[in-house]
């Protein structure tokens, strides 16, 4: 209720955005109605019909804007800018001009698969906008030329007079001419969860958002009571539609992995070209034919590109969004599972997140003394329903009330503000049932909040006579009380210097991040007497919104493993302030590093000094915060190499949500703008979803790390082993197809089997990568080089000593080579566990899908070199068992110089490390 704002000077401060710096026509909550009335050339009859149409036909529907979609052949023909991409379909078109087909359709599948995975997650990404224009769909009933209609919302011109009733959405910023009790909720607006109470006075030209009490906005609903207001804006021209083109203008950041695997297809492009163009000169010079050195070209393409990586990227990524939906956190892009991973800084909304979004009664303060509940709002021990004084605050409460709980205590049947469900929850729990009172004090008259006043009153029958009860804003109540309760139930004189030590007191509750109300009564004669003079103060009553049970935990987790928590709420400083020491975000609230900034010392990055920018950076806290300025904020933490998970529910928090590197929006009070934006959503809008789903993206890059190296080390291999073949005028250790068939079947299953590993349960024990490490980083690469070179060696030695020493034709010798390296491939994969690990029980040797896809790899080898057909497109041949035994023997080399060197240290200690 909106007398919670009232507790001290900064009665209704600044919540949601920065007042524009407007004048003129587009100030419509400075104007009085008359007056926009007039500007609008309209009246309370409502414009006529004709007219409707003609500024319908003028000024277009009342929807949202879009952003221009890209067209499906668009998005397909972007595909084509990787440069994975781009080495495959040259290997395709050598294949084709040569006339080799079997290998030009092969490279054609594998093209066509990548570029289909790209597609698609592109193509789904291009809805985001489409919840905020359905915010203009719906109907809405105006007043046109003195009738009632129904009409479209869509429809809805400036001038019309909107007619407004509890239960329906605001069609359109409009300005009010009148107004009984009205109340809007505007949370999806401007953040804040308490219904909005509004009049037709005209307010500040300064005034924010939230302040503009004489004003509705479309997208908000009404909670209470019936209004009448004339359409000042409509469609891009509204609140809502401003923040919607901010949206649709925001950019987000490249998502890390996207980055990442970009840099790492550049690198095995010039890898590949410098290969190719060392090969290919050397052999033209020493006189090779030209047919051999486009074959040879083709094998080093294709041996180059890691084939399988986005089939095995995309679907380890899939793996995770799958567990992470297990958590309750539902991931709209895949990427986003693995940018948690590199998530440094967690901008948290508070309400619902942090706290469970809901008010409970937390103290109360009479004559007699303080009265505190648990955070759950039960009485302890110095607050009990026996306590008299105590007892008449919370009865004053649950009597002046509008608010109906369920019998059972459902809380989806609870009806009425916030603040008046929790005093009934109070009640109930002392024994004061709302019901049972007022059979004791049947009502007989109610004056409803207003704005004015900031007071709200009931009159009650007791015995002959009367009883009102008041509750409202303390400075209000305060003002009106000529006698106070004193501790023995007497009433005591309440002057000037009472009244100040009670605002004193109610500023300090304040200062803990309570929400206040203070209770009065007095006797009456008649129902028709005046209810707010010559009052009895009873005492002080603070709320607040109490802090999840779960989140301190969770957050002493992301803080430990070097995740900065901030929160950002259009709440107030002091509120903001008591649910961050009560959840740990801030610890010592004294610290100059964790202080509060408010929203009004926010500006943007290219108008801030760099003073300005160090204490937002070191800031835990933001307060009263704007949509605009949440963009700020992110784009100063992403200035400074940080990666940004943002939390929102609002459609004001859908530019944030976009431009974060990673977006997440509630599920259950999340608007569907905010859905639809952003990367994640949560279900269970806990703060630790957030934290389980950052530990997964740490597991999943992990993973993919651990997929990339596997297939480097391997795809090196062949890149090394057919270059130094040619090189050296040796026959060709490998085909195209062969190394396409190693690199799509057998590549692939090991390193899916990697990519959905269950990780080794310390990600959270340290801290974020670094925002600009690469997926391998330069020891990686050493250690890749390192293994390429040490396979290849295996793969040439077996296959000159088939031909050389066991005296075998050049295509049987090849088929010693491809077995060597195919198997050495499968047992790479047990050098990639954890250096501090033992060589059988490790993260590799307890995923039971390391086990399978080793088995399936084997047969499909075996397949290669004994199933008809097959083994003559790969231009394999059955070879005996000294041949076997050669390809076997030297295809375990690798992985026993692997497990010394990671019982060594060094260098395999290095690589093992890079792929946890």
């Amino acid at each position: 209720m909106q007398t919670l704002h009232a507790v001290t000077k900064e009665i209704g401060n600044e919540i949601a955005s920065p007042a524009r710096a407007d004048s003129g026509p587009e100030a419509w909550h400075t104007l009085d109605a008359e007056e926009v009335a007039g500007r609008l050339e309209t009246s309370r009859r409502g414009l006529s019909q004709r007219e409707a149409a003609r500024r319908l036909e003028e000024r277009g529907l009342n929807l949202l804007g879009a952003a221009e979609r890209a067209g499906v052949l668009y998005i397909l023909l972007r595909q084509f800018k990787s440069v994975v991409i781009l080495i495959l379909a040259a290997a395709l078109v050598l294949s084709a001009v040569s006339g080799q087909w079997p290998e030009a359709v092969a490279i054609a599948a594998v093209l066509a698969v990548n570029v289909m995975i790209g597609f698609f997650s592109e193509w789904r990404a291009t809805r985001s906008m489409d919840a905020l224009r359905r915010l203009g769909h719906g109907r809405a009933r105006v007043r046109r030329a003195g009738k009632e209609r129904t009409v479209p919302s869509e429809r809805i011109v400036e001038g019309d007079v909107l007619l407004l009733q509890p239960g329906e959405s605001v069609a359109a910023d409009a300005r009010l001419i009148s107004s009984e009790g009205l109340r809007t909720n505007e949370a999806a607006l401007t953040g804040e969860s308490i219904p909005v109470s509004k009049g037709v006075e005209p307010v500040a030209d300064d005034a924010v958002l939230a302040e503009r009490g004489c004003m509705v906005f479309k997208g908000t609903s009404v909670g209470d009571g019936t209004a009448e207001a004339l359409v000042v804006a409509t469609g891009d021209g509204t609140e809502v539609g401003r923040i919607s083109h901010m949206a649709r203008e925001a950019r987000a950041s490249a998502v890390p992995l996207e980055q990442r695997l970009d840099r790492l297809g550049r690198r095995m492009a010039l890898l590949v070209i410098a290969t190719g163009a060392v090969v290919a000169g050397v052999g033209l010079l020493a006189g090779q034919p030209t047919l051999l050195m486009i074959e040879t070209a083709i094998a080093l393409a294709v041996a180059a590109i890691p084939e399988g990586l986005p089939i095995v990227a995309t679907i380890s990524l899939a793996h995770g969004m799958w567990l992470m939906a297990r958590r309750n956190a539902l991931v709209n892009k895949l990427t986003a599972v693995e940018t948690l991973g590199a998530t440094t800084v967690i901008f948290s909304d508070k309400t619902g997140t942090l706290t469970e979004n809901r008010m409970v009664v937390r103290k109360v303060v009479t004559p007699d003394g303080t009265h505190r509940l648990t955070p759950g709002g039960e009485p302890k021990e110095d607050a009990t329903g026996d306590d008299p004084l105590f007892r008449r605050v919370l009865e004053t409460g649950v009597l002046c009330n509008n608010a109906a709980l369920s019998p059972d205590g459902t809380e989806q049947e609870e009806t009425g503000d916030p603040m008046e469900i929790a005093l009934l929850k109070a009640g109930r729990r002392t024994g004061l049932e709302r019901e049972r009172v007022l059979r004791e004090r049947p009502e007989v008259r109610e004056v409803s909040f207003d704005r004015e006043t900031m007071m709200m009153a009931t009159f009650h029958r007791v015995g002959d006579g009367l009883e009102v009860m008041v509750k409202g804003a303390p400075e209000a109540v305060l003002d009106v009380c000529r006698r106070a309760i004193g501790p023995d139930g007497e009433d005591s004189g309440f002057g000037e210097q009472e009244r100040e030590r009670w605002l004193r007191r109610a500023e300090e509750m304040a200062d803990e991040g309570l929400r206040l109300l203070a209770m009065a009564d007095k006797s009456a004669t008649d129902e028709g007497e005046e209810p707010y003079s010559g009052l009895r103060f009873l005492g002080l009553l603070g709320m607040w919104d109490p802090p999840r049970h779960e989140v301190r935990e969770s957050i002493n987790l992301c803080q430990h493993s070097g995740i900065k928590v901030v929160m950002i709420t259009g709440d107030r400083e002091d509120t903001a302030r008591a649910i961050a020491e009560a959840t740990g975000i801030i610890g010592d609230p004294d610290d100059p590093e964790e202080r509060v900034v408010h929203g009004r010392d926010i500006r943007p990055p290219e108008e801030s000094s760099e003073q300005e920018l160090g204490r937002i950076h070191a800031a835990n806290i933001f307060a009263r915060v704007s949509p605009e300025q949440k963009l700020d904020l992110i784009e100063i933490y992403q200035q400074r190499g940080e990666i940004v998970a943002m939390t929102g529910d609002g459609v004001n928090d859908a530019p944030a949500l976009k431009k974060a590197d990673i977006g997440i929006a509630m599920g259950k009070r999340g608007t569907e703008a905010a859905k639809e934006v952003a990367d994640m959503v949560l279900r269970d809008d806990a703060f630790d979803t957030i934290a389980a789903a950052v530990e997964q993206g740490r597991v999943i890059f992990n993973n993919i790390r651990r997929s990339v190296l596997f297939m480097l080390c391997t795809n090196g291999a062949e890149v090394l082993a057919v270059a130094v073949a040619s090189l050296a005028a040796w026959p060709l250790p490998l085909r195209p197809l062969q190394i396409l068939f190693l690199n799509v079947l057998t590549d692939v299953f090991p390193a899916l089997a990697l990519g959905v590993g269950k990780g080794g349960g310390e990600e959270m024990e340290r801290a974020p990568r670094p925002s600009g490490e690469a997926i391998v980083n330069r020891p990686a690469w050493l250690a890749v080089g390192g293994y390429s070179a040490l396979i290849a060696f295996c793969v040439l030695a077996a296959m000159l000593s088939a031909l050389h020493l066991l005296g075998l034709d050049e295509l049987e010798a090849v088929t010693v080579s491809f077995l060597t390296l195919a198997f050495s491939k499968l047992w790479f994969v047990f050098n990639l566990r954890d250096p501090r690990s033992t060589i059988l029980s490790n993260e590799i040797t307890t995923n039971p899908w390391i086990w399978g896809s080793l088995a399936l790899c084997a047969v499909l080898i075996l397949a290669a070199v004994y199933l008809p057909g097959l083994s003559e497109v790969l231009k394999t041949r059955t070879i005996d068992g000294g041949a076997w035994t050669l390809a076997l023997m030297m295809s375990a080399v690798p992985l026993v110089v692997g497990q010394a060197v990671l019982l060594l240290g060094g260098c395999g200690s290095k690589t093992a490390a890079a792929g946890t």
